[in-house]
């Protein structure tokens, strides 16, 4: 007998790790880690820019990683670190859309089958939502949304990795650039 998910729950449970998440990121500035990361990586900008990139992709890591971008991006070339940044991002973001796509893409499907949005899911399978849905993925990806919901999106239109690499890399530089952006002007 199938067991009934509750997705509720599992929201939840999502929500609070994003608190934690935000918490701990603020006790790592507060601490002066992500200032000793800086400094241990000053004559290597380029990796820095590059592994902050790749935790700019998890909801659980976001917070963080957009604050070392910031911070590499006052004292550093902007295209540089977004460049760096996005490539770092691309490669977090195919690790999530290998490892977890399955797993979101039922839960996203389940969620919308068994909630008042079930006509919605039923589009997803159209042609107007077969590009729609990753278009609105790549939106999230370029927000400061975390992107395993919209490689979630992407994962459930079935989009084909290879179309993933280079709207991931795109999107990801316009992420960066904008926070890049903000904090030189700040």
């Amino acid at each position: 007998m199938r067991r009934k998910i509750n997705y509720n729950g599992r929201l939840k449970r999502d929500l609070f790790w994003v608190g934690v998440s935000i918490v701990f990121a603020i006790f790592l500035i507060k601490l002066g880690v992500l200032e000793e990361f800086l400094a241990a990586t000053s004559g290597v900008k380029i990796l820095a820019s590059f592994i902050a990139g790749i935790f700019f992709t998890s909801v659980f890591t976001i917070a963080p990683a957009s604050i070392a971008l910031a911070e590499l991006a006052t004292s550093t070339n902007i295209y540089m670190v977004a460049f760096y940044g996005a490539l770092g991002a691309m490669l977090g973001d195919l690790i999530i859309f290998f490892f977890i796509r399955d797993v979101f893409a039922v839960d996203l499907n389940g969620a919308l089958m068994h909630s008042r949005f079930k006509k919605f899911a039923r589009y997803l399978h159209l042609g107007f939502m077969r590009w729609a849905a990753p278009l609105l993925g790549a939106l999230i990806i370029a927000s400061p949304l975390p992107d395993e919901l919209g490689l979630s999106l992407m994962g459930a239109a079935h989009m084909k990795t290879r179309y993933l690499i280079p709207v991931s890399f795109a999107f990801n530089f316009i992420g960066v650039l904008i926070i890049a952006f903000i904090a030189r002007s700040l």
